[in-house]
């Protein structure tokens, strides 16, 4: 019985994930969520409680997910540098390129940015905890090991993490949602590297 129950669960939440994704939390219906899982609407309320529960429950679902993905990454790549400008670049790259498997994620984070006014503060500081901050203080723990290691040149681990992360970014606000090509992702990412080692190279 108990794992009939984690599978519904698991089931609400991924089919939430995908209505909230294209809906918006604003939007997003229960019915329409119960519809995707296959599930009914008073399954949804006994299991989370209301709209907030089940938003704050999928978006800690999808965000730890998602962490898991980014710090294998994290850890793939950054766990013995050698050449820091080529490793960084590398890193780069994978960092910067979509994981198809969590589009419906990151067209969730896009809606709460746009929704962000309309979403419960304790949705939004879950997500925080579960995902981003976690994968930050990750990738700011390996830019300590390469600053002692004399590669870079850091006093603050956590906001060169941050700038890092934001110089090889894939989102080009002119285009939101608009992948880059290969090409252009890798001009992006080696331009996002040569600034990054500018202000932190050691």
């Amino acid at each position: 019985m108990a794992r009939r129950t984690t599978d519904k669960r698991t089931a609400m939440l991924e089919g939430a994930l995908v209505i909230l994704a294209r809906d918006g939390y604003t939007r997003a219906s229960i019915d329409a969520i119960a519809a995707e899982a296959d599930v009914s609407t008073r399954t949804i309320y006994n299991h989370f409680g209301d709209k907030a529960g089940l938003f704050e429950a999928v978006i800690e679902h999808s965000a730890d997910r998602v962490a898991e993905a980014q710090l294998a990454v994290i850890d793939r790549h950054l766990w013995k540098v050698t050449d820091i400008e080529t490793d960084l670049r590398d890193f780069g790259r994978a960092w910067a390129t979509a994981i198809p498997e969590y589009a419906d994620h990151f067209a969730l984070v896009r809606q709460i940015n746009a929704e962000r006014g309309h979403i419960p503060d304790a949705a939004i500081e879950r997500w925080q905890q579960t995902g981003p901050r976690r994968v930050r203080s990750a990738l700011a723990a390996r830019m300590k090991e390469l600053s002692d290691r004399g590669l870079l040149k850091i006093d603050d681990p956590d906001l060169a993490a941050l700038h890092f992360a934001l110089l090889v970014s894939a989102n080009d606000p002119s285009q939101p949602g608009v992948a880059l090509a290969d090409h252009d992702l890798d001009t992006m990412v080696d331009a996002g590297v040569h600034a990054f080692l500018h202000g932190y190279g050691g």
